[in-house]
């Protein structure tokens, strides 16, 4: 028997999953299409590049010579069974539950990047002269479908605890 409100946690699930496939469909077309390095302009301040990443976020530990691979692999796993739990208990929460199933497709997409190649494919490439001063050339690093995902997630979350504060009061 299932537990209570399970059945709750499906269309968050389904959700992370057309994020999964959307990433990695994204993903396969810039590795079928495109050698490492390259890039496609796009607009004055958008290009389309193939990049692989082995660190995290901006990335962040990208040299540590490999380890880092199965601890970003773990570490997404462990998300996703945590997120998992916390669908479980709150599906009902729309905002929280649309936050926590952008984030789970997000760090599943990733995953699969680092099972499958060792490293994230990122190929979204935005430059503003504004941001030179932070970023080289004003480049803001390479992303990708899952990042733009666990980025709009996390957003949704800080809304929601704001609501949830707001409701309080």
């Amino acid at each position: 028997m299932a537990r209570a409100g399970s059945a709750g946690i499906w269309p968050w699930l389904g959700l992370a999953a057309v994020l999964v496939v959307a990433d990695q469909i994204t993903k396969q077309l810039i590795l079928a299409s495109y050698q490492l390095g390259d890039s496609t302009y796009v607009a004055s301040f958008f290009n389309i590049v193939r990049a692989h990443n082995t660190g995290a976020a901006f990335s962040f530990l990208a040299g540590a010579g490999g380890w880092q691979r199965w601890f970003f692999t773990a570490v997404g796993l462990g998300a996703a069974v945590f997120i998992v739990w916390m669908l479980r208990s709150h599906p009902g929460q729309k905002l929280f539950a649309f936050a926590l199933a952008c984030i789970l497709g997000g760090a599943l997409g990733n995953v699969i990047d680092r099972l499958a190649h060792g490293y994230v494919v990122d190929f979204l490439d935005f430059h503003w002269p504004v941001l030179a001063g932070l970023f080289p050339g004003g480049h803001f690093p390479a992303f990708n479908v899952a990042d733009a995902a666990i980025t709009l997630g996390a957003i949704a979350l800080i809304l929601d605890e704001i609501l949830r504060v707001r409701r309080k009061r």
